[in-house]
């Protein structure tokens, strides 16, 4: 994830190569983070990749004092343009303890809300009104609630996979 990516890349083997799924954008800046050349695999957020480098302009020439923070998953001309870099998770506790009382969000529209709510002294910006994920608005409390209660739809994976798959989640777990 966003949130680990560096520290799991930084504990892996130096000498070799590291192919970097499932986002380019994220794997550029993970990349620029430890210093080392992977393989970044085509794919990428659609919803980071609506933030755009003008957009930002435009909000720090009406806001100048304000701190610019996005998510490590927009493209590398948008992250050259923020004074942080971050996950979504760590932009929720770089709002409540920085002293800056302006703050350039670009991530998801829908962490704005939660911002406000939890930092109702401070103003904050949404980089893009177009930076809407569709998948995130498809889970609601009720649908969880349903999943939860019916199990349905449960996805099964074979033992051998399953073994397999589980050495590098151990791994991953043993360096977060």
């Amino acid at each position: 994830t966003s949130a680990n990516a560096v520290k799991i890349v930084r504990g892996l083997d130096q000498r070799k190569k590291v192919l970097f799924i499932p986002d380019q954008y994220l794997g550029h800046y993970v990349s620029s983070q430890v210093g080392k050349e992977m393989i970044l695999w085509p794919g990428y957020c659609p919803t980071h990749l609506r933030i755009l480098p003008q957009d930002i302009a435009r909000l720090r020439k009406d806001h100048p004092q304000a701190k610019v923070i996005v998510h490590a998953e927009c493209r590398p001309e948008v992250i050259s343009l923020a004074d942080e870099v971050q996950s979504t998770g760590v932009m929720c506790r770089y709002a409540k303890t920085t002293e800056n009382n302006e703050i350039i969000v670009g991530t998801e529209l829908g962490i704005i809300h939660r911002l406000r709510k939890e930092n109702p002294g401070k103003k904050f910006f949404s980089v893009s009104e177009q930076a809407i994920c569709p998948n995130m608005k498809l889970i609601t409390l009720e649908k969880v609630v349903w999943s939860l209660k019916e199990m349905r739809y449960q996805i099964k994976v074979p033992a051998r996979i399953a073994n397999r798959a589980r050495k590098a989640v151990d791994r991953m777990l043993e360096l977060t």
